[in-house]
């Protein structure tokens, strides 16, 4: 079942490679996600797209000039603002053995080689959006819960004080702390 989309689930999706025509066919392939596409051609310039805005996933080339796809990851996963963002390494299918391994192991989410199916890109993007979407939804779910339960203490601290409170004015309270609750589980 598809997740209804809001403007705050809407996610980036980061492409980092040196090379032009690589981000070109990156685009195409994903442009019909209908999400935004954010270019890097380096792994400085990813770094400083990372800081300004958050993504669902980064699809990062590995071998590139100056810091390279590891050497990228290696500093997203050090920064607690970007260490939970899923990380898919791309790279030519002449590359290195280990390249999988080490990738791996620097915190990636997936490897694909190049030339990679575009149907097998755009399904494991999808799954990063949706798990975003969820993620996001959570969030705002565990910030709606906290303050229902800040409210609910308030009314206890009314009800055990020594004055007799005005019970019209808390029946209210009670029924708009019902209905809250009540739209955080239907959501």
């Amino acid at each position: 079942m598809p997740t209804e989309k809001t403007s705050e689930d809407s996610a980036g999706i980061l492409l980092v490679d040196d090379m032009e025509e690589n981000l070109t066919a990156l685009e195409a392939v994903l442009r019909s996600l209908n999400e935004p596409l954010v270019r890097a051609r380096s792994g400085e310039e990813a770094m400083k797209a990372l800081l300004e805005r958050r993504f669902a996933v980064v699809l990062l080339d590995i071998r590139m000039p100056g810091m390279d796809g590891f050497e990228t990851a290696a500093h997203i996963k050090r920064l607690d603002r970007t260490k939970d963002v899923p990380i898919v390494f791309l790279t030519g299918s002449d590359a290195e053995a280990g390249y999988a391994f080490r990738g791996y192991a620097t915190g990636a989410a997936d490897y694909l080689t190049k030339p990679f199916d575009p149907w097998v890109l755009r399904a494991k993007v999808t799954v990063f959006l949706d798990l975003y979407r969820k993620s996001r939804r959570l969030e705002r779910l565990q910030e709606g819960l906290a303050g229902l339960v800040e409210r609910l203490s308030g009314l206890e601290d009314r009800l055990s004080a020594d004055d007799l409170p005005d019970l019209a004015r808390l029946r209210c309270q009670v029924r708009e702390l019902q209905q809250l609750a009540a739209e955080g589980q239907a959501s």
